[in-house]
């Protein structure tokens, strides 16, 4: 039963295990009966992680030590690389580790946090099975259920979710872990700007008073190397608008979680609905994208077509990113990035319109 995939009417049994419509003292003494019985644990973010997926993670492992006894690590694939996401493990001591280091065998519990199983955004050995899935976004159909998942709910942040979990557990965070979660909730939400609900609202609130206002000014403030303002120079010279959409090819990035942040950025420009930045890193083709038209659902239109050739595809009404395997000739992995690009160029309504560079004058007077 441990691999049978998710269903839209899903039989008893994985309803037990999707856990999300419970009241949240009753996922957790779920979650305690799951764990007490395992000694080692490992919590997985998704690859290249975001503060949520990190602050999630580590709120995850203290509620398993603390209420089981349960000795956990948290580790991640890819890299850390945005300056701000540097600083926030540097600064507040994050226990992450590169899932390089882990020695998979040695952990009989293994959690999955603001990912799923049939996402591909994740560093775990399909050997491997997850037994813990806390995970904000939508619920995946595809994929092994694991024996406990809470998935998706009234949550713009897994982060939120997981101070849910130490409020009805009333652990109390130390200074680092809730300016951790804090951080979280703040940069997914956009300083709840963006898929907001109230459950984000009170946990924000909730976590006012312990959040160290130093320790986040080091995060939100952190030294910029001087290749984030290089990799700015070509997002803005390489930006083409076509009429309300903005795209942005950064060609070679040095960090894959810099395609979101241009994308963040270029949707500030004025008159846009779409904003759409792309960028390779390690043989991947990485897309970010970010809708503020409230007919079209980003992560449904990125997982429309980056899945169907292959790609790892998630995210929300407002925002999404993929990530796309780039192979074969430098002729053929142009072809890829054209045909992608003008897929969504047709979900644009803009395969017609002529893109006219952000420097031009055409477009300043736009």
């Amino acid at each position: 039963m441990a691999n049978a995939p998710f269903t839209g009417r899903a039989p008893a049994e994985l309803s037990r295990r999707i856990v999300a419509g419970l009241p949240t003292r009753a996922k957790i003494e779920r979650l305690v009966r799951l764990a007490k019985s395992r000694r080692h644990g490992l919590i997985l973010t998704h690859d290249n992680p975001d503060p949520d997926s990190l602050a999630s993670a580590a709120a995850l492992a203290l509620l398993l030590e603390r209420k089981t006894g349960l000795s956990c690590e948290v580790a991640f694939g890819g890299i850390i690389g945005r300056a701000e996401n540097i600083a926030f493990v540097k600064v507040l001591g994050l226990p992450a580790i590169p899932v390089s280091e882990v020695v998979f065998e040695e952990h009989d519990l293994i959690g999955l946090v603001d990912t799923q199983p049939g996402q591909r955004n994740h560093s775990l050995p399909p050997r491997y099975a997850a037994d813990v899935v806390i995970d904000h976004h939508p619920l995946r159909e595809e994929g092994p259920v694991p024996e406990y998942a809470d998935v998706g709910g009234d949550f713009g942040a897994t982060s939120t979710l997981l101070v849910e979990y130490l409020r009805a557990a009333r652990l109390e965070p130390s200074v680092e872990l809730a300016t951790a979660l804090y951080y979280g909730i703040k940069a997914d939400t956009r300083d709840l700007d963006r898929q907001t609900t109230q459950s984000d609202v009170d946990a924000y609130v909730w976590l006012i008073p312990r959040v160290d206002r130093e320790l986040l000014s080091q995060i939100e403030h952190p030294d910029l190397p001087a290749r984030y303002f290089a990799l700015y120079h070509t997002a803005i010279e390489r930006a083409k608008v076509y009429g309300a959409a903005v795209i942005t090819d950064l060609g070679e990035v040095y960090s894959p979680d810099m395609v979101a942040e241009v994308a963040d950025r270029m949707m500030h420009l004025e008159g846009m609905k779409w904003s759409l930045a792309h960028g390779s890193f390690r043989s991947q083709l990485y897309l970010s994208l970010r809708v503020n038209d409230r007919r079209m659902n980003a992560g449904r239109l990125v997982r429309e077509i980056c899945e169907p050739r292959g790609g790892s595809a998630g995210g929300h009404g407002s925002m999404a990113g993929a990530r796309l395997a780039l192979s074969g000739t430098r002729s053929q992995r142009t072809a890829l990035r054209r045909e992608v690009i003008g897929e969504f160029l047709r979900a644009f309504g803009a395969e017609r319109v002529r893109g006219v560079s952000l420097l031009s004058e055409q477009a300043r007077g736009q």
